[in-house]
């Protein structure tokens, strides 16, 4: 503030005489105590002009001197007297000596020119001085950082070590575990014989009961007829007839395991509130009933109708390259998932990730009806045998029956804790199976509006359910690699199929039910063999996932939808793979028409497709 004020002072008080020397010189203001000689009117009228010059000087010439670059003046005594005095505050000796500086310079006593400089060393000590405090302060704060850095490097090296430590614990841990893994593998190899053969043996009294179960059925069946037969003889007589003998004798006849399993299931029948019916009590009873309106399983003695109908058409030329895309619905704005024919007429029904189903009229596309009541996606929707209703599963955890009668929703059955995959109807219309998330499948009595058994057995999410036709045999896929077949009336696996390396996300029977085709999430596509449970081909159509497989009606013809929008066609004689073209996203199911020409397949892109 100083130096700019002497800067401040030494512009108001100096004025240019007419030379181009640069030096200013103070104004005497006209209030002040000094008095010019009389009789000297030229220096008077000399004062005048040079304050009226004064007041018409600018700070600044011209813009075009702004612009000279400036060049540097030793400061003169007189200057640096004033601004040493006016630094220091005295003011009363700076007076003076501008009093007694001009009086002497008017009256010529003192000549500016021979006022010298003075000397550079001063300001620059000033300069050096300044120039010092701010190299002191800047000193300062980069102490102040190189101390607040030399914690961080400290506190660093703490980390570091601290890390280092946690590094050898977690190495030593690891160690531990992979000999502690080695050893349990070492201990498992030890067992592993033991554990193979006692499969085998679990299997094989799996089959045994399986055989047992289904003469025990026949043997009742003979017996209940034997007895109709002879009370329809019997001519108005009573004739007690040996029924509960029988029946008694059956009993003593079945094993400590079939009692300890009827035990248990009339015990969760209790604890249920489930009334349980005694023959012996009320002899019109069927044996077995556990519920007023159970229905009652068919035997599997039954024989495919459909077979007869397919001899002849088995030797005819076999579709592969010549499928072409013949007609394109676009059904939904979501994914489709699921794609069902009416079993007798060409209706088709869509079910899509819009919590929608819709029925269809083919090949013209017209919409037939909708139907709406789930709150999650659709995943599997199946047509009732006698083409009257249909069941759809959800991610809502239930599973829905509509009748087309009435148009709406009849049924819905719950119990499953996780989304539902897919359902399937039993050939008698009565019984429909549901897979899960929750890795179980259930077995619902339509009639009684409940769930008969509950299918345990696999470790991870259930993928796809299907009953083979006309039997009590149930196909479940899993996520668990495995392939397994149940009996429906027990709820008991009977076989399981091993060789997928991978989640196995579909599985489906033939016509005849002597193959299983399944695929996996890699895109490998199995046949089995049910008889002999094993694999008799394995083609690999990936990497994308493989979403459903179909046989066409003559078994002959195996569609795969996969995941990389592409419909794809295997020929068992020849074992050739064709690709169709596909869907612009995923290709999420697939199947045949009853005839076999036409392939019908639904995608992600919300479309439905016509192969023909």
């Amino acid at each position: 503030m100083e130096a700019e004020r002497d800067h401040y002072y030494l512009e108001q008080v100096t004025v240019t005489e007419g030379s181009e020397d640069g030096y200013e010189y103070e104004e005497i203001p006209a209030d002040d105590d000094l008095s010019l000689p009389d009789g000297d009117e030229d220096l008077v009228r000399a004062v005048q002009t040079v304050q009226e010059q004064a007041e018409n000087v600018q700070p600044y010439r011209s813009p075009l001197s702004s612009q000279r670059p400036v060049s540097h003046k030793p400061e003169v005594v007189d200057d640096f007297l004033r601004n040493f005095l006016i630094k220091m505050g005295m003011m009363k000796t700076l007076e003076c000596f501008q009093t007694e500086w001009y009086e002497m310079i008017q009256k010529g006593l003192l000549q500016p020119e021979a006022v010298g400089f003075v000397p550079d060393v001063y300001a620059h000590n000033q300069m050096l001085n300044s120039e010092i405090k701010n190299l002191k302060k800047e000193v300062e704060t980069c102490k102040l950082a190189a101390s607040k850095d030399r914690e961080s490097v400290v506190k660093l090296q703490k980390e570091r070590d601290f890390h280092r430590m946690q590094h050898k614990r977690v190495a030593q841990e690891k160690n531990k575990l992979i000999n502690d893994i080695k050893r349990l593998k070492a201990h498992y190899a030890s067992y592993e014989t033991q554990l193979n053969q006692l499969h085998e043996k679990y299997q094989m009294v799996l089959r045994q009961k399986m055989l047992t179960s289904l003469e025990r059925d026949r043997a009742v069946g003979e017996v209940t007829g034997l007895q109709a037969t002879i009370k329809n003889l019997e001519s108005g007589l009573r004739v007690d007839l040996p029924v509960k003998k029988d029946e008694v004798k059956h009993k003593k006849e079945s094993g400590p395991t079939q009692k300890a399993i009827r035990e248990a299931r009339e015990r969760e029948l209790l604890q249920e509130g489930v009334a349980l019916y005694n023959p012996e009590k009320d002899p019109n009873n069927v044996i077995g009933k556990r519920h007023p309106k159970d229905s009652e399983f068919p035997q599997d003695t039954r024989v495919n109708p459909r077979l007869s109908q397919m001899k002849g058409k088995n030797s005819r030329n076999l579709k592969m390259s010549g499928h072409c895309l013949s007609n394109t619905l676009k059904a939904h704005e979501l994914a489709v998932s699921c794609v069902a024919l009416h079993p007798r007429k060409e209706i088709l029904v869509t079910a899509s990730d819009d919590r929608l189903w819709k029925m269809w009229s083919i090949p013209n596309g017209e919409i037939i009806m909708t139907g709406e009541g789930h709150s999650d996606w659709l995943s599997g929707c199946c047509y009732h045998p006698n083409g009257t209703k249909l069941a759809t599963s959800s991610g809502d955890t239930t599973v829905r029956i509509w009748d087309f009668a009435k148009s709406e929703c009849v049924l819905t059955l719950e119990g499953h804790t996780h989304a539902v995959w897919g359902c399937s109807w039993h050939t008698c219309g009565d019984f429909l199976a549901s897979c899960s998330l929750d890795n179980n499948s259930k077995i619902w009595d339509l009639n009684s509006e409940r769930c008969r058994d509950t299918m345990r057995g696999h470790v991870d999410s259930v993928n796809s359910i299907e009953f083979l036709p006309y039997s009590n045999i149930v196909l479940t896929s899993s996520a668990d690699k495995t392939l397994s077949l149940w009996d429906a009336r027990m709820g008991v696996c009977a076989q399981t199929f091993y060789g997928h390396l991978h989640s196995c996300n579909y599985a489906t029977f033939n016509m005849k039910g002597d193959t299983i085709a399944s695929c996996d999430s890699y895109g490998v596509l199995k046949l089995w063999d049910v008889r002999k449970v094993s694999a008799m081909l394995s083609i690999d159509a990936g990497p994308h996932p493989g979403n459903q497989v179909a046989f066409d009606p003559s078994g002959q013809l195996v569609s795969l939808a996969s995941n990389d929008g592409t419909i794809k066609i295997l020929s068992l004689p020849s074992g050739q793979l064709a690709s169709l073209g596909g869907h612009e996203e995923d290709a999420q199911c697939v199947i045949f028409d009853h005839k076999g020409d036409c392939v019908i397949s639904g995608g992600s892109d919300g479309t439905v497709r016509f192969w023909s």
